[in-house]
């Protein structure tokens, strides 16, 4: 529907205002809408009796306001009594939902779209539960509340399974605490598109090599003659990179990789990666184990 240069002033629509739910008016739309969006997301239903869609759409945003819970503000602009700043912000039809992020609109919904595209949007501007969670688990780390940090990294890891900063964080933190075991049982039972993440395989190398050398058994390198022995030719492979020989490492891991690919997943692969990362690419070694695993991967 046109919004009319000038409109008859209508009855209001009486409807219950919720916390999270308001009213404009030529005085309070600065404050209520502009100042608040620094604060959080504010969406501006613009609106009028006259309009059918605009009094279906009405009740559905009250309701998703009421479900989130104060995460998000919704504002209520009728458009028959502020037209004028309706079409100053751009609006000339409604219903009309506009997204307001410190200070400017971030998304426009033109007409009454479904309750799946309206969660979608909020979902997108919102500040997820599981990133307040994460933010509060690292600062109970960085406070040495360790119990409180796992508790909420754990939560946080939980709500948003397909963030990889999540089981990252958590790794670190039990990594940090002395549970090695725990800190990689935790990385090796991520789904695989997750544990394929760079951050995750990276870190996961990094803990397995660490380990593996800390529990590595006095004959390692005498059990490492057997060529079979997958494991104990990782274990030394780690334990010479412990002693800072990455020439020897490297060359142990690149002959494991070539040899035995799938063993434990592809770690001897990842542990090459994380290798050349921390060597850097310009390194000798670096450039000349790649050019190795390119070449196999060829």
């Amino acid at each position: 529907m046109r919004i009319a240069a000038r409109a008859p002033l209508l009855l209001r629509i009486e409807m219950p205002l919720t916390p999270y739910v308001f009213d404009a008016t030529a005085e309070n739309f600065q404050r209520l809408v502009l100042e608040n969006s620094h604060r959080g997301l504010v969406m501006v239903h613009f609106w009028t009796p006259k309009a059918g869609p605009c009094m279906i759409l009405m009740p559905r945003l009250v309701k998703l306001a009421a479900e989130y819970g104060g995460k998000f503000l919704l504002v209520m602009l009728n458009t028959d009594e502020l037209g004028v700043l309706a079409r100053k912000l751009g609006v000339t039809s409604v219903p009309t939902v506009k997204f307001f992020r410190r200070g400017e609109v971030v998304e426009t919904v033109h007409g009454a779209e479904s309750d799946r595209h309206f969660r979608a949007l909020l979902d997108r501007f919102i500040v997820r539960d599981s990133a307040n969670l994460h933010a509060q688990g690292l600062a109970a780390w960085q406070h040495n509340r360790v119990e409180d940090a796992k508790r909420m990294l754990a939560a946080a890891a939980v709500d948003e399974p397909d963030n990889p900063a999540m089981p990252r964080d958590l790794a670190r933190l039990l990594w940090a605490n002395g549970e090695h075991e725990q800190a990689l049982l935790l990385l090796a039972s991520l789904p695989a598109d997750l544990r394929a993440h760079p951050e995750i395989a990276n870190l996961h190398a990094h803990f397995s090599l660490a380990h593996a050398a800390e529990t590595a058994p006095p004959d390692v390198e005498a059990l490492a003659a057997d060529a079979a022995n997958a494991e104990a030719r990782f274990r030394l492979a780690a334990v010479k990179l412990a002693q800072d020989d990455p020439a020897s490492a490297l060359g142990m891991l690149d002959a494991l990789d070539a040899e035995h690919p799938q063993y434990r997943n592809g770690l001897v692969r990842q542990a090459l990666l994380a290798l050349f990362d921390l060597l850097g690419s310009e390194h000798a070694l670096t450039r000349e184990y790649r050019a190795r695993l390119s070449q196999r991967l060829s």
